[in-house]
């Protein structure tokens, strides 16, 4: 069973719709004990740092998720998911975060441009990630793979072995990070067609290891 966080925090349901069209037995919850219960966890996510990581602390979910990281168990984070796992956010005037990983989480440049034309931010649509390493949740990924992005803010984590996929956009950026039994991207698998569906269906299937 794989268990979705509930911290009010958007895109659950796709998350969820795309578990079951893998058949994947999946359950949406803000309860700790079920959380915990699971034999893997998604931690997905959009919208403000700052919203997340008070509701995450109103209903005790902060700590929740630190054990999940700690017990070895699977958990894969998604968009704002994976930024509130590192130390910091400079979204809402520096948002302290949960700390599973070093590093923090910026927003893009202003005056971004690929090759002489300006890019918008929110960097919004299908991209490319280079992957790095032999990542399981990335099996049977080829390299020209896209996926899709909704964000202004990207990951920055502090050890550059922590990073497991980049992406260009006017910056390289970190848009796959990994430490042990925690994988997280900052795409959105759920709505990134066939290769999404391949990470999803790889993540129900990886015990939590990974020899980086």
């Amino acid at each position: 069973m794989i268990a979705i966080v509930d911290y009010r925090a958007g895109n659950l349901t796709s998350v969820a719709r795309a578990l079951q069209s893998l058949k994947v037995p999946c359950v949406v919850t803000d309860r700790a004990d079920e959380l915990l219960r699971a034999d893997r966890v998604i931690f997905p996510g959009v919208g403000a740092a700052g919203e997340a990581m008070r509701n995450l602390r109103g209903s005790g979910l902060d700590a929740c998720i630190r054990k999940i990281a700690e017990s070895g168990k699977p958990l894969l984070g998604i968009c704002l998911g994976t930024q509130v796992i590192f130390e910091y956010s400079e979204e809402d005037s520096r948002t302290s975060c949960l700390g599973i990983i070093p590093g923090g989480v910026k927003r893009f440049p202003e005056g971004l441009k690929e090759k002489g034309d300006p890019l918008k931010v929110p960097h919004m649509g299908w991209n490319r990630v280079q992957f790095r390493g032999n990542h399981p949740l990335f099996e049977g990924i080829p390299g020209n793979a896209e996926f899709y992005f909704v964000h202004s803010y990207y990951p920055a984590p502090s050890n550059g072995s922590d990073i497991v996929g980049e992406t260009e956009y006017g910056i390289r950026f970190a848009s796959a990070v990994s430490r042990r039994n925690l994988v997280a991207v900052q795409f959105h698998p759920e709505k990134s067609g066939r290769y999404g569906l391949r990470i999803l269906d790889n993540f129900s299937r990886w015990d939590g290891n990974y020899a980086q």
